[in-house]
């Protein structure tokens, strides 16, 4: 008589599965100040320039400022927090100590890289609707094409969220990412068009903003809701899939060779 081995039902996927909830539940049990303070701060952003610039300003013709304004303030701070995401969490385990814990278990680098970027893809999505909804009660924002604002939504998540894995992975104290959000995210998520369209720019500053990854993702992103844009959102798209998956590919080489966190 043979005796059957029971193996132990262990897989890579719980270990994907257990990470991603680890990295969303430790946003969303600070959601006060990881969801709200962003939320607060696109509010004022929107109260202050409405209240100067809405009455002076058109856009495409007939969209009035603070309309135009709501889908950028959406993006931007989609885009600011899915990066605070996965690069605040991956320095902090780094600093402290406990990226041993995740680098432990058998899940792969692409599991990794999945579990870290789809988190922040959520984070960056609960920040960009409550931006939405907290802006209903001050102006009507028209909503023509969900299904682009979403496609935009879901790209420029994840190229934030990469990029965020990328600064985490390379520094190596908080005055390191700092430096990496204030001199690279901030001023290229501030120059994307988020307060402008840059048909009101003279042709070289229109020139220097096709040159920006994050104007193809606001532009994208603002044809959802209007059903016009800067330039085809067809080119918008192609540009920031491309983006995405170069992002993907140089996060996923630095996972595979371990640099930086298996020292």
């Amino acid at each position: 008589m043979t005796k059957r081995v029971v193996r132990p039902v262990t897989s890579s996927w719980v270990g994907f599965r257990t990470l991603l909830y680890k990295e969303v539940l430790r946003f969303w049990k600070v959601a006060f100040q990881t969801v709200m303070a962003p939320v607060l701060t696109a509010l004022l952003f929107l109260l202050i320039f409405s209240h100067v610039l809405d009455r002076h300003v058109t856009v495409y013709g007939d969209i009035g400022y603070t309309t135009f304004l709501v889908p950028g303030l959406v993006m931007m701070s989609l885009l600011q927090n899915a990066f605070a995401n996965s690069s605040s969490s991956l320095i902090q385990s780094k600093i402290t100590g406990n990226i041993i814990f995740v680098l432990l278990p058998p899940i792969s680098y692409r599991q990794f890289y999945t579990a870290y970027v789809t988190a922040s893809i959520i984070r960056g999505l609960c920040v960009g609707a409550g931006v939405l909804l907290v802006s209903l009660p001050f102006v009507e924002v028209p909503l023509a094409h969900p299904e682009w604002a979403l496609a935009f939504a879901v790209l420029g998540g994840g190229m934030l969220g990469s990029m965020g894995v990328i600064a985490g992975i390379w520094a190596e104290k908080f005055d390191q990412l700092a430096a990496f959000q204030n001199f690279l995210i901030m001023p290229l998520t501030m120059l994307s068009g988020v307060f402008y369209s840059i048909h009101s720019l003279p042709q070289v500053w229109q020139d220097v903003s096709h040159a920006n990854p994050f104007f193809f993702m606001i532009d994208g992103f603002r044809y959802g809701f209007f059903g016009q844009s800067d330039v085809s959102p067809w080119l918008s798209l192609a540009v920031v899939t491309a983006g995405f998956v170069m992002l993907a590919a140089l996060t996923l080489a630095m996972l595979a060779r371990g640099y930086k966190l298996r020292n």
